[in-house]
């Protein structure tokens, strides 16, 4: 699971800017650093005090090539990120001058860094836990100030010290059944069991409290994924222009103009919004335009928010019809597009075939901008019912911890009836176990080489 490496890798975007960062991290980084580092004054990297900035040069030791002009930073362990001793070497941010850098780093001794894995070994020398290591990844991913706010609530250890908690109380009521285990001449008297079962009952409600956080958190980590779906020429790629208030997708009068999915984000109210516009949806020959129909479809299974669009300044069509198919069942926002043209469409026929599925109709006009900003607060509220501003306590956001939650919870509700029950001790000490293990994983106490390889896997190389 891990060795004793020095790994190294370009921390920073690819591409042009302002500095670029190399950054060395283990055993050997400072003997590998001093080897191409130079400074005016001949100072030796390994005699460097930590956190400290020096001016200096990267050179070649076997050609004497100057590099690039640096500015270089040593951290000492165990006070570093990884808790391993690091160098960042800052470097003028062309890839080029951080490319030859980071081969004379490797040159030297150090191998290049898996993706994610200085965070992977900040997590196995104990300086965070696993719940604030996937926190780092949301942190960079996030997309608006409350995904922002969410992660950073993660990283300082929200999640982890309400797991924590709840493990230390599971443990006390677990410790208790194994005693009496150990004693089988003891039983447990009924103040006791009440007792233990009161307690058990408030860890669960506990649990399902944080579990029922996860269905509307989910979106600001993930994005709410929303496709704009109606036949062609409604006015889809207008409404996603609108929304994100741009020209964004081509809009002509000539129907199947968008043939594959466009692909935006928007921020409403703090909340990422994975915005689709799709092709027409309509029976076509044209083998693009039906490559483009069919990942309308697909686009439909999998979003978390259909606004279904329809022109309101013509009579419905057959395609509007295949279109209500479609969407059934779905979480739907139903929008009448042109209102600036007279009314023609019939649509009471469309809302009466619609209303069992939702009960949002609203009329707008997309070229000119009418009533999106209240489609914005639709779209808002139709996710987040119960979302608040300014909301107390942890949140769940991140699928694998719901999961193991979910299987906490479970676990202790057999327990609650073991306990009713009076089922033997053995079984009761079980699924407390099994409760504390699912927890344990949330955390890093309880995991397998395959878990943090699917966590840190997702990590860019350099993090």
């Amino acid at each position: 699971m891990f060795d004793n490496d020095t790994i190294a890798a370009i921390s920073t975007p690819l591409g042009e800017g302002g500095i670029g960062i190399v950054r060395v991290s283990g055993k050997n980084s400072l003997d590998i650093t001093d080897t191409i580092f130079s400074s005016p004054k001949n100072k030796s990297v390994k005699d460097l005090k930590s956190y400290r900035v020096v001016y200096g040069h990267i050179i070649d030791p076997l050609t004497g090539e100057n590099i690039d002009e640096v500015l270089l930073t040593v951290m000492r362990s165990p006070y570093s990120y990884t808790r391993e001793d690091i160098a960042e070497i800052n470097c003028h941010g062309g890839m080029l001058t951080l490319k030859k850098t980071l081969e004379l780093v490797l040159k030297h001794g150090a191998r290049l860094a898996d993706p994610g894995e200085f965070t992977k070994r900040a997590f196995i020398n104990g300086r965070i836990d696993l719940s604030q290591a996937e926190a780092v990844l949301d942190l960079i991913r996030s997309k608006t100030e409350e995904s922002r706010r969410i992660a950073i609530e993660q990283l300082q250890g929200g999640v982890s010290e309400k797991i924590t908690e709840l493990r230390d109380r599971l443990m006390e009521i677990c410790a208790h059944v194994e005693a009496y285990i150990d004693f089988p001449e003891d039983e447990i008297e009924t103040s006791s069991k009440q007792d233990m079962l009161e307690l058990t009952k408030t860890i669960s409600m506990e649990l399902l409290t944080l579990l029922r956080t996860y269905d509307e958190a989910k979106f600001f980590r993930e994005g709410l994924s929303t496709a704009i779906v109606g036949r062609p020429n409604v006015g889809k790629s207008s409404l996603l222009n609108a929304l994100l208030k741009k020209n964004r997708a081509i809009v002509t009068e000539v129907p199947g103009t968008t043939r594959d999915i466009i692909e935006e984000y928007l921020n409403i109210k703090g909340l990422p919004l994975r915005i689709m516009d799709t092709a027409g949806i309509r029976d076509v020959k044209d083998i693009a335009e039906k490559e483009g129909v069919r990942r309308s479809v697909k686009s439909i299974e999998n979003a978390d928010l259909i606004i279904a669009i329809f022109d309101r300044s013509e009579p419905h069509h057959v395609e509007d019809l295949e279109v209500i198919e479609k969407i059934k069942n779905k979480n739907i926002i139903v929008v009448f597009n042109k209102c600036d043209l007279p009314l023609v469409l019939d649509k009471k026929m469309i809302m009466s075939r619609l209303m069992p599925y939702t009960s949002i109709f609203l009329d707008i006009s997309a070229l000119r901008g009418d009533r999106i900003d209240e489609l914005k607060n639709k779209i808002f509220e139709s996710c987040l019912k119960d979302w608040k501003e300014e909301r107390e306590g942890v949140v769940i956001s991140n699928l694998r911890h719901k999961i193991a939650i979910e299987k906490a919870y479970e676990a202790i509700d057999r327990a609650i009836h073991a306990l009713i029950d009076t089922q033997p001790l053995e079984i009761l000490a079980l699924e407390l176990r099994d409760a504390l293990d699912r927890l344990g994983e949330i955390v890093g106490i309880v995991t397998t080489d395959d878990i943090l390889n699917r966590i840190f896997n997702n990590f860019c190389i350099g993090k």
